[in-house]
């Protein structure tokens, strides 16, 4: 079979990713699926600071509920987080094999516990959990191909009409927000089906 491309558009400072890691990879770690990690850093793929200030106390509503459903904890973090370093540390963690642990075990230290992830002390240790060592996050974080990597993320978004996080893109179909998730297992599964006849 041929593998399908996905590409993951993510930033770990949004509640909607942190909801949606604890599901994605019940899709994205299928044997046909070439997960495409594309990483953005700062405020890439977010609400400006200005619309993230208003919507706030909605969105914790929104994510309060679906974190009671889902039966997993919720700690907001600060809302001074930067994501950028998390990021960084992702493409290490892919280029070595465990960017699942990695996107877990960040999201559960900003998202479970309420700890700045900006802070390399709470990221080292969520990434220790994974798998990724302090060495490797750091030189990860100082490799300055990772920020040029982010910022062509960033840009590969827009082209590809990923306006908020999670977007998840397979071919010309956009599927934005945790909650579509359901809606991309369809999309992929008819795929296969086209694939089979």
């Amino acid at each position: 079979m041929v593998d399908i491309p996905v590409k993951v558009y993510f930033n770990f400072r949004s509640p909607y990713c942190y909801l949606a890691s604890k599901r994605m990879f019940d899709v994205l770690l299928a044997p046909d699926i070439q997960v495409l990690w594309r990483p953005l850093g700062g405020w890439n793929g977010r609400s400006s600071p200005e619309r993230a200030s208003y919507k706030l106390p909605i969105t914790r509503q929104d994510v309060a509920r679906w974190c009671r459903r889902m039966n997993i904890g919720f700690v907001p973090p600060p809302s001074t987080t930067d994501p950028t370093n998390a990021a960084l540390g992702s493409l290490e963690a892919e280029r070595l094999g465990v960017l699942q642990p990695y996107i877990v075990e960040v999201m559960r230290e900003e998202w479970e516990f309420g700890h700045d992830i900006g802070q390399l002390e709470f990221l080292v240790r969520a990434a220790q959990r994974a798998g990724l060592s302090p060495d490797d996050l750091n030189a990860a974080i100082q490799n300055p191909e990772n920020l040029t990597k982010l910022e062509e993320n960033a840009k590969a978004a827009e082209s590809d009409g990923a306006f908020g996080v999670p977007t998840f893109v397979v071919g010309a179909e956009v599927f934005w927000g945790n909650d579509r998730l359901d809606f991309l297992t369809e999309h992929l599964d008819a795929l296969r089906e086209n694939v089979r006849r």
